[in-house]
């Protein structure tokens, strides 16, 4: 069996108010979406930089929760970018939580973290260097030696 594809899904508390953020902050364009005569949005695909993203409300019902209700996120989504304190002030702007502010790292990169208003993180970054995988890991060993 061949794996083709990895969708990351996002379950959240009001996905219409996930999706207009993600579109607004991260230039998400909306695929496909499936509203329950209700209004509860069962299914949303995004297309974020050539990736899809899919969204759905929370359906307690059959236990699927999003990280406001299970107090937290155990995960973190990359994107990498052009201009990671652009994105990161911009997400900030718009509601988003600042965990980790940018700085550079042992790996080559810029980064930060947001947690969005939906309780889910995004490790934001661009590159700043090329680091071989042996100058990483000597990198990474040095910062527990210190």
């Amino acid at each position: 069996m061949a794996i083709h594809e990895m969708y990351p899904y996002l379950r959240v508390r009001n996905a219409a108010k996930a999706i207009e953020f993600y579109r607004d902050v991260f230039g998400a364009t909306e695929k496909l979406r499936l509203v329950e005569p209700s209004g509860r949005i069962g299914h949303c695909e995004l297309l974020v930089a050539g990736a899809t993203l899919m969204v759905s409300e929370e359906f307690p019902e059959y236990g699927i929760l999003g990280p406001e209700s299970l107090g937290g996120t155990s995960l973190s989504i990359h994107l990498h970018v052009d201009d990671a304190d652009e994105l990161l002030r911009r997400a900030c702007d718009a509601g988003a939580e600042l965990v980790r502010p940018p700085a550079d790292h042992f790996y080559g990169e810029r980064s930060g973290t947001v947690r969005d208003p939906f309780g889910h993180e995004w490790l934001i970054g661009h590159a700043i260097e090329e680091v071989s995988p042996e100058e990483m890991q000597k990198r990474y060993t040095e910062m527990f030696q210190a």
